[in-house]
Parts: C-alpha cells; structure tokens; sequence
C-alpha cells in the first residue's frame, strides 16, 4: 500500500502566549483532515509576537492565527519580520517556481494583511463584536473554493475590537483582490458593514471571523463559570444564551468548521501536485 503523502504546514501563532482555543482548534483540524484524508500533515508551530519565529519557504502551506491586542501597525519588530514573510511569499508565487505557496490569514493577522496590502482601512470599532453571527457571501464569491458547499448566509464565530472597512476599489483590482464576505446587515445602525474575508491573490485568502472554531470547544469554554460571567458582565445574558444556542445547531458553527479550513486544505494541498514529498 502506498505511504501517505507527507505536506509541511508552518502554524503561525500570533496569541503571544495567552490563553486561546485558536490554536487548539487549528490542530484539530489539521489532524482530523490528515486522518480523513490519508495524509501526512507535518505541521510546525511558530511563535511570531514572543520569539519573532517566522517560517521558511520549504513549508507547503501555511496558516496565521488570531491573536489579542491591537492591529493596528506601530513599528515592532515582529510586525516587520511578519510583512517581510509575506513579501517573500508573494515574490516566490510571483516567479516561475512551483509549486505554489498556499496562506490562510485568520482575524488579527487577517487585519495585518489587509494593511500589508494597503487594500482597506483597520479602525477600532464602537464596541467589541462578539458572539455568533451571520456572515453573507458577496456575489463574485460564489466560487470561491473556500466557500465550497456553504450557505449564504453561514454562520461564524466573530471576536473583534476592530474592523477592516473602506476598501480602496483601484488598489484592490491592481492587487487582483476580491471582498469575499461582509458582515450582517443592521438597518438601525448607520455605519459601513465591515469586510469579513479578502481573496487577496490566488494563493493568500483571509477571513475577519474565525473559521476554525469548533461548537463543543467553544460551547465547553463559553460554559465556564468564569467566561459566562464575563460574556454576562460586557454583552448581557441574552447574548451568553444565543451563543450557547448557536453553537449547538449544527447548521451553524460545526458546519463553517467542517467546510472552509478543510476546502482551502483542498485547495493548498492540491497545488502542490507534482511537487509533494513522499515518504521513502
């Protein structure tokens, strides 16, 4: 029988060393896909904020997390390493190599790759956005592989102080961007809805919201006694209850799991045809 195909992923970790169940849930992924697809993903962790570990070029896909704090770019030298990885990315997808590099930015590196690309503005919002939400697919989306087999609207976790709004229409086409996603409507607010996901090229996608939160993680964490309290306290309790109750409907939160990281998995995985390593 044949061995497994080997595909290096480099986990980029932006959570500079606290708490979260981002990563958690980016490893699950990684390896229920691995398993349900008979492939080895080799996957190497990076600590971007703390250690200003940023990975290589030898990897085959790459995946940046969320992460807390401001996005907005002051200066620090992890951001500067951070945007030189991207810029070599994006010179080697450009040149005649092959095969090409696949990334996936993740809310707050989502929001650093919007401001690498100099493609919308990143502004603090009025208050935080949290729970689960509506998410509603633009209609030159409709392809996108990401989306595969989703619902317009589907439904994502969202966990922001800031937003990415006011894009720049003319450096988007010279770029080859594309808004994918925007957030709900609110008719009663009179403010811009926030763009939720960017095809910033054919091979860097990102989303706003967190495509890898999983129901039972989040509705485990949102049930302890000191999380609830604090949803309570800064969102009230009839938020606290329709998040507990959205995690739980399988339409909502299990099925974007169970879709975008695993299509843009497809997608990666898929460029790297002709140029895999295989185990001897």
């Amino acid at each position: 029988m044949n061995k497994p195909t080997t595909i290096r992923v480099a986990l980029l970790d932006l959570y500079e060393g606290q708490v979260n169940e981002g990563m958690r849930c980016i490893r699950d992924i990684l390896q229920q896909y691995s398993k349900a697809n008979n492939i080895n993903l080799v996957c190497k962790e990076f600590d971007v904020r703390q250690k200003y570990q940023l990975p290589g070029l030898h990897h085959d896909v790459y995946i940046s997390s969320g992460g807390p704090g401001s996005p907005l770019i002051t200066g620090h030298e992890w951001e500067r390493l951070y945007f030189e990885w991207i810029y070599e990315l994006e010179q080697y997808n450009r040149s005649e190599q092959r095969p090409k590099k696949h990334v996936y930015f993740i809310c707050h590196s989502f929001q650093l790759a919007v401001q690498y690309f100099r493609i919308a503005k990143v502004t603090k919002r009025k208050s935080t956005a949290f729970g689960v939400f509506p998410i509603h697919m633009q209609l030159n989306s409709k392809e996108e592989a990401i989306f595969n087999g989703l619902h317009d609207p589907f439904y994502a976790v969202d966990s922001r102080n800031y937003q990415v709004v006011k894009p720049d229409h003319e450096q988007m086409q010279k770029k080859g961007a594309v808004i994918l996603a925007i957030e709900k409507e609110r008719p009663h607010v009179p403010l811009e809805r926030a763009i939720m996901g960017i095809r910033f090229n054919d091979y860097m996608v990102g989303t706003q919201f967190h495509p890898e939160a999983d129901a039972p993680g989040m509705s485990r964490y949102l049930q302890r006694e000191d999380k609830k309290q604090m949803v309570i306290k800064n969102h009230g309790f009839e938020k606290w209850q329709s998040m507990i109750e959205h995690l739980n409907d399988p339409d909502k939160i299990l099925f974007t799991y169970s879709h975008i990281l695993p299509n843009f998995l497809d997608m990666a995985i898929e460029a790297t045809k002709g140029g895999v390593n295989r185990q001897s």
